[in-house]
């Protein structure tokens, strides 16, 4: 297939009058596609485009049939007309209109061939003023994708909290569709909890699902549908499934050495109840560090997503009596304000009585007075390399179900450093 046909492989809408010289319609395709064919003002009758399942091929004049119209759509059963889909701008169109030939245009398009900047730029200018986009169909069919990625948050499944409420799965959700879309894919947002029969239908090329709980239904779901899964490490070593993950141990360690390096000994840890790899590998690296330093182990769950739960969990963290902790990291994900307002109405100065670091994405850290320790789990990196490992995948024939492991970073500010 040449560069040409990529763009110029765009047909008129199923049915479209499109003008004649006489005022006849005219099309292209198959005349025998439709199941009937009616005829209006003029004498052309328009035809379908090879495509058609028994849809009706419209004839009329240039303005069309509006009775026609219709009738097919069923719009006057309710009282309305519906109107004629309009005619897409084809390359040639384009072309005509850039002064340039079908060949020179599509090359510009596609990024490919030897132009000069000028041309190229002209082509694209030209491009947006027309409103001209290349047929999706056709590309479908000669590449054999839709170009299509599910996108599903596994954690917030059995809950009715919203992920885009969390700075960090808008950061990843909102990264990962730029990623794909600058390769050539669109991101299909599926809700948390979605069965087979809602996106068994949709010709999804993969589906990403972040941060699974265990036995994640999803995931056997989509693995059953021979569709390509990518997610965190849980899904290590199952035949078409792929991984991105972060190094939980350091997002503990790393803390944690910090803390204690400013000679905190009774560190606590506020935790989701979740079932995800991420937070039981938390759980478990906290405990591990704690008994190689022979401190005690001191955690809260956090019984549910949001704001008000795990602030409810950092004041029981903190609570009151003789042994009250000296340090706080809080993994479950909560506003940085207000896990600071909570500590100061139990009693703690921030950093003296208490050093504080949040895992958290939410940039309001950086404004409160001390500002907030935060470790990101970096969302736009883990976006950008399974973004890449899924391209890979899927256009560069990669078999190997490995993945790949994103360093987190851990921003120290004042709210966890010794005065002096």
């Amino acid at each position: 297939m040449t560069e040409a046909s990529e763009h110029d492989g765009a047909t008129p809408e199923r049915g479209a009058a499109v003008p004649g010289q006489d005022g006849h319609g005219g099309g292209t395709g198959d005349a025998g596609v439709g199941t009937r064919t009616r005829s209006g003002t003029g004498a052309g009758a328009g035809a379908g485009t090879g495509a058609g399942d028994g849809a009706e091929a419209e004839a009329g004049t240039g303005a069309g049939d509006a009775g026609a119209w219709a009738e097919r759509s069923g719009a006057a059963r309710h009282g309305r007309a519906a109107a004629p889909p309009v005619p897409r701008v084809r390359l040639v169109d384009e072309a005509r209109e850039a002064g340039l030939s079908k060949t020179t245009v599509s090359a510009a398009l596609n990024g490919t061939g030897r132009l000069s900047p000028e041309v190229r730029e002209k082509a694209r200018d030209t491009a947006r003023r027309m409103g001209y986009r290349p047929n999706a169909t056709a590309r479908q069919l000669r590449a054999g994708r839709a170009r299509l990625i599910g996108y599903v948050v596994g954690e917030l499944a059995d809950t009715p909290w919203t992920f885009l409420e969390s700075p960090y799965f808008a950061r990843l959700t909102g990264a990962t569709a730029a990623t794909a879309l600058a390769r050539g894919y669109a991101v299909v947002l599926l809700p948390a909890g979605s069965l087979q029969s809602e996106w068994a239908a949709l010709p999804l090329d993969a589906v990403v699902v972040a941060d699974p709980v265990a036995d994640d239904r999803i995931v056997e779901d989509l693995l059953a549908a021979r569709i390509p899964v990518f997610s965190d490490r849980s899904v290590e070593g199952r035949p078409g499934a792929h991984w991105v993950d972060v190094d939980a141990t350091a997002v503990v360690g790393q803390t944690l050495d910090h803390f204690h390096a400013q000679g905190a000994r009774r560190p606590v840890l506020v935790v989701p109840d979740s079932t995800t790899r991420f937070h039981r590998e938390v759980d478990a690296a906290h405990r591990a560090w704690c008994a190689a330093h022979g401190l005690p182990v001191l955690s809260v769950r956090a019984a549910e997503p949001g704001n008000g739960p795990v602030i409810q969990a950092v004041e029981t963290a903190l609570g009151v009596g003789p042994d009250r902790p000296d340090a706080l990291l809080v993994v479950a994900e909560a506003s940085p304000p207000l896990v600071l307002d909570a500590a100061r109405r139990i009693g703690y100065d921030v950093p003296g009585d208490l050093l504080l670091a949040c895992v958290s994405e939410d940039e309001t850290a950086v404004h409160t007075e001390p500002p907030v320790t935060t470790l990101s789990l970096r969302p736009d990196a883990v976006a950008e390399a399974g973004i890449a490992h899924l391209v890979a995948v899927l256009e560069q024939g990669l078999r190997e179900t490995g993945g790949a492991l994103v360093p987190v970073r851990l921003d120290v500010r004042a709210s966890s450093v010794r005065r002096g």
